[in-house]
């Protein structure tokens, strides 16, 4: 797995680094930094989550199946591919690799093109040791590049788990709401374990706001 990014298409700002988690919104001033890009183009998409009452369809997040050799993901501490995979099989029955990171370990992922309507974000998470009273959690980052030409980054889910294969709950993008109608942008996504490791699978971005 390459420690290289590749560059991200993307202008937006900086106005959202440190903003609290949830449903912090972007102000009209910072909208208007943000430069229009191309369109996203088609993206496949599946009700991959039905099974738990989620009936939103779904893209997969590039190499977030984890079943290649992680292109254009990048990767600390020992973060790796590794064999074992989320039970749920939503990317194919015949899958069998997911990602795991040991504790401070982080991994990013390859870009993916959003617009105003991609609002979550979901996945599936196990965490490895700690006990049912474990503080250990796995954070997830967006990281976007702002008006500046820098990337910034923003918190935007903390996911708690009692040790075994879960969906994650949806985790809000928050970088679309920078975006107006029309414009798009490409966001990268990083995911830290703190406390203690874990392992993460089958990582799906909604494109459609719910109906």
């Amino acid at each position: 797995m390459s420690a290289r990014c590749l560059p991200l298409r993307l202008g937006a700002t900086a106005l959202l680094a440190g903003a609290a988690f949830a449903t912090t919104t972007a102000s009209a001033s910072a909208r208007g930094l943000v430069a229009p890009s191309a369109p996203c183009g088609e993206q496949a998409v599946s009700k991959v989550f039905s099974p738990w009452n989620d009936y939103a369809d779904y893209t997969p997040l590039s190499g977030g199946d984890f079943e290649g050799a992680g292109e254009g993901w990048s990767t600390t501490r020992d973060a790796a591919i590794a064999n074992g995979n989320s039970p749920y099989h939503v990317g194919g029955e015949a899958d069998a690799k997911s990602l795991t990171l040991p504790a401070r370990s982080s991994a990013t992922s390859a870009p993916i093109c959003i617009g105003v309507d991609h609002p979550t974000l979901r996945l599936f998470a196990k965490r490895h040791g700690g006990g049912w009273l474990s503080l250990s959690t796995l954070r997830v980052d967006v990281l976007f590049e702002n008006a500046a030409g820098r990337v910034s980054s923003l918190p935007i889910g903390l996911v708690r788990n009692d040790g075994s294969w879960r969906p994650t709950s949806s985790i809000p993008l928050l970088a679309n709401r920078l975006l107006a109608a029309g414009e798009h942008m490409a966001v990268r996504f990083r995911f830290t374990a703190y406390g203690a490791g874990w392992s993460i699978d089958d990582i799906w971005v909604d494109p459609y706001h719910r109906r």
